[in-house]
């Protein structure tokens, strides 16, 4: 659901909330929101500072599609309260400090860039005497100045989410929030939009969702991991990752489900899940477990005794990866929401 765009009455009208504010800039309270029988989102509470660049992941149905159209007011929670610098996010002063770019931009293929731009720049408020240099900013910003006056439906995909992102930026919000800007796009135009949103964050607030793990440990300082709805993870990737540390990767002979059952009985170890296919007959398995010094005497123990071979056994530093497996792992899905 859109929401409504305000009058310039109402915009005299609104609230005030400092831009010096140590309030943080995103607040989610406790959202919740359910599509008939299913709770796609579950009490999901996190804070976003001031210029932090936040990766938020999750699987397939996960609800983060959900969750960034009550944070962005294009749809209400059933349950808590989002907010923007501190004001609810159905002021009109919230709604004018964030910018969307949903997963698939509603883009007027038959427009001309500069005009969808300027169109855009009307409708989110921003002054008539402001329009022309705000689209020629976004235009320099997003690289799209030799473009501004081809038909959007004439671009390459890449330069489509160019004017998507260049929509969301029109009104010169403090925040963005970004669903999947670099999905569909070869590996050219992904590493030009990641460098565009690296350069972004420079002045402006930032929750990125992807799908591409090694894309948010790269440019993000924090990550939100959501799954069935709720918020499994919240942290830096070294904090995250620390809770994940006593992880062991065992290769051994023999057929999988053989290995991982055998590993699983080791006292010590919390979880086995088959990594790879290291060929030659072998398994890899990586362990997660309590004390990584103490159970790995007994998985070589546990190893001879059943007349396998053990051929390594090693410490294993996890990745983003490992820990969106391990924080996601059991969880189903809830709803058709990325």
């Amino acid at each position: 659901m859109r929401a409504p765009v305000p009058s310039s009455a109402e915009s005299s009208s609104a609230p005030t909330a400092d831009p010096e504010s140590t309030v943080p800039l995103v607040e989610a309270d406790d959202l919740s929101k359910r599509y008939g029988s299913h709770r796609a989102v579950d009490g999901v509470t996190f804070r976003i500072g001031r210029g932090e660049l936040v990766g938020f992941l999750g699987p397939n149905g996960a609800g983060k599609s959900t969750t960034m159209r009550m944070l962005t007011g294009y749809l209400y929670p059933d349950q808590g309260h989002a907010r923007i610098g501190g004001l609810p996010v159905d002021s009109v002063e919230a709604r004018a400090r964030v910018g969307y770019l949903p997963e698939h931009t509603p883009l007027y293929r038959e427009m001309r860039v500069d005009r969808y731009l300027k169109f855009v720049a009307t409708v989110r408020g921003v002054r008539r005497a402001d329009v022309n240099h705000s689209v020629a900013r976004v235009l320099r910003s997003c690289d799209l100045e030799d473009h501004a006056t081809r038909r959007i439906g004439a671009l390459s995909k890449g330069y489509r989410q160019r004017v998507g992102l260049a929509q969301a930026l029109v009104a010169d919000p403090d925040v963005l929030v970004l669903d999947e800007p670099t999905s569909g796009l070869d590996p050219g135009e992904i590493v030009r939009i990641r460098d565009l949103i690296v350069q972004l964050a420079e002045k402006k607030t930032i929750l990125l969702s992807t799908h591409v793990l090694p894309e948010v440990e790269e440019v993000c300082q924090r990550v939100l991991i959501l799954a069935a709805g709720r918020l499994v993870a919240d942290g830096s990737l070294s904090e995250l990752a620390q809770d994940e540390s006593d992880r062991l990767s065992v290769t051994v002979d023999g057929a999988a489900d053989i290995a991982v059952a055998l590993l699983t009985r080791v006292d010590g170890v919390r979880s086995a899940t088959r990594s790879g296919d290291p060929g030659e007959g072998r398994t890899r398995v990586v362990l997660q477990v309590d004390d990584r010094y103490v159970t790995a005497d007994r998985i070589v123990r546990t190893v001879a005794e059943a007349g396998l071979t053990l051929y390594e056994l090693r410490h294993q530093i996890p990745t983003l990866e490992h820990v969106f497996l391990s924080r996601t792992r059991g969880l189903t899905r809830v709803e058709d929401d990325a």
